[in-house]
């Protein structure tokens, strides 16, 4: 638990052993043996020592967070090699001294320590030059006083005349005049925008516009709102931060703060704006959002139901069970809300393209409500994806409809093996594909399945197979999945299959077994 890995490589690439009761010093030396090391967090633990010069090895880092625990001493001035880091949290402990002198943009926290901010690097040349010269202005002679009066005096009159004239000419424009009126009208009524809002709404002229609601359930809340309200940091890359917000009115919110876009300021109104238009039963809404130059959020509803994800967690842990009936439920509703955005959405913005069980969240009667749709197309555009989700991600790696065909072909064998990829790290499409090779296909059901749901299993497992085919054009179309799934609901439902026997013999005739042109493993 918290180790995660690329099952491609074998090579370890996060660590996340937060609140685990954890004492000792860091051992450097080895985590940076760790060649594909990117996230290490060892917070609220009990870790004591100093941060070990030879953290400066791990060059691979993008995240590190060593907040909340007993570290002493000084922050190693050799971490600015890290050129890598994007987010380093030291925050409440005894580190005393400086930050080291990071040269790339980096998000620093580091309250509640002896620390007084950014050191200075002497050996800059930049730096060295800019005090010589305030070294040498030190020692020149003061310039006479009369001669300096005479200058500002100058510059007064200067910029006196300057604003009269433009003055006088705006008096004389009327057009001029309207713009300035409407520009004032904006900024006062911005704090009462409650309407459903168009592209305009979002963002104008860089002006900070509070916030735009979506769909006909009006929330009252306000940024002041969310700004006074207790917020807990849910988690945090170097892409986006998410919060988990009550309101005073006891209303409970989840804010997703995006950064770093890699899409420009027109493009991201129109995405959110196809975004926040999105109704369907098993979509996750988009409640409002908050655009300006320094800040993009998105707000949804908090679940309290948990996600797809935690539900696993506690199957795993024999907390709970998954009856079949529930999985089936689980897996059309997902197909469908898959298929509604494929069909709504045009080529230009990705379905998803993080498709996984955390992205799946359970609304009140444990409906599936997919999340995070879009998200990922404003983050990369249309580069080749590279979030970390590698037991769900696609071999292709790119944000395409095939591509999520394939990572619900994944989730589609989890509710079918039992087997759970973000807790096993198994690569479930190739272990499946090994067992039908060797004619053990009856074997990759769970307890559960093989108890209840055996004889419509083996179609469904039919569909999996065919979603995480190793070449996107072997895949169905989401539409051709949802069709399947959903004969298979409606046949259970009306008694219609026969008998068991009988569904298994005709599936040994139809069941896909992996191409040998396809890559082993995969």
């Amino acid at each position: 638990m918290g180790i995660k890995c690329d099952v491609l490589s074998l090579h370890v690439t996060e660590i996340r052993l937060e609140n685990m009761n954890i004492s000792g010093r860091i051992d450097a030396d080895s985590l940076c043996k760790l060649p594909s090391l990117q996230f290490l967090s060892l917070a609220i633990n009990h870790i004591t020592g100093d941060i070990p010069e030879s953290m400066s090895n791990c060059l691979g880092l993008t995240y590190l967070n060593l907040s909340s625990n007993m570290l002493n001493g000084k922050v190693p001035a050799s971490m600015e090699s890290l050129k890598n880091l994007r987010s380093f949290d030291i925050s409440n402990n005894n580190l005393t001294g400086y930050i080291p002198h990071f040269k790339q943009e980096i998000e620093l926290v580091y309250h509640n320590t002896m620390i007084s901010g950014m050191s200075v690097n002497e050996t800059d040349p930049a730096i060295k030059a800019s005090d010589d010269k305030i070294r040498d202005n030190v020692n020149q002679p003061k310039a006479p006083t009369l001669a300096w009066s005479i200058t500002i005096l100058t510059l007064v009159l200067l910029i006196t005349f300057f604003s009269l004239f433009i003055f006088f000419t705006d008096k004389k424009n009327p057009k001029v005049a309207e713009v300035k009126e409407s520009k004032k009208c904006v900024h006062e009524s911005s704090a009462r925008n409650y309407t459903t809002g168009t592209e305009d709404d979002i963002e104008k002229g860089g002006k900070v516009q509070d916030l735009v609601f979506f769909g006909e359930r009006q929330e009252k809340f306000t940024m002041d709102d969310l700004l006074t309200s207790a917020a807990d940091l849910q988690g945090r890359n170097i892409y986006s931060s998410l919060y988990k917000i009550r309101l005073k009115n006891s209303s409970i919110f989840v804010v997703k703060r995006l950064k770093n876009l890699h899409v420009s300021g027109d493009d991201f109104k129109q995405k959110v704006m196809r975004i926040g238009n999105l109704k369907h039963p098993n979509l996750l809404p988009l409640v409002a959002c908050h655009s300006s130059d320094h800040d993009k959020l998105l707000i949804y509803r908090y679940q309290n139901s948990g996600s797809l994800s935690s539900l696993f967690s506690s199957y795993v842990e024999r907390k709970v069970d998954i009856p079949w009936k529930k999985r089936l439920s689980i897996m059309s509703g997902i197909a469908r809300g898959l298929d509604y955005i494929a069909r709504e959405l045009d080529e230009d913005c990705a379905p998803h393209g993080n498709l996984k069980p955390s992205n799946v969240l359970l609304g009140e009667t444990e409906e599936p409500l997919i999340s995070e749709f879009g998200i990922l197309n404003l983050l990369y555009g249309k580069r080749a994806l590279l979030y970390s989700s590698y037991g769900y991600r696609a071999p292709e790696k790119e944000l395409t409809k095939k591509a999520d065909v394939f990572s619900f072909g994944v989730i589609l064998l989890e509710l079918l093996t039992g087997k759970i990829v973000e807790k096993s790290g198994i690569n479930l499409p190739g272990w499946v594909k090994s067992m039908v090779r060797e004619e053990w296909t009856a074997e990759v059901f769970d307890a559960e399945v093989n108890r209840v749901g055996k004889q419509w299993a083996f179609p469904l497992l039919n569909v999996a197979l065919k979603c995480v085919s190793y070449l996107p054009e072997h895949r169905p179309d989401i539409s051709e999945v949802l069709e399947k799934i959903e004969h298979v609901v409606n046949s259970e439902e009306d008694h219609s299959i026969s008998s068991p026997s009988s569904v298994e013999s005709d599936q040994q005739d139809h069941m896909v077994v992996p191409k040998t042109s396809e890559t082993p493993g995969n």
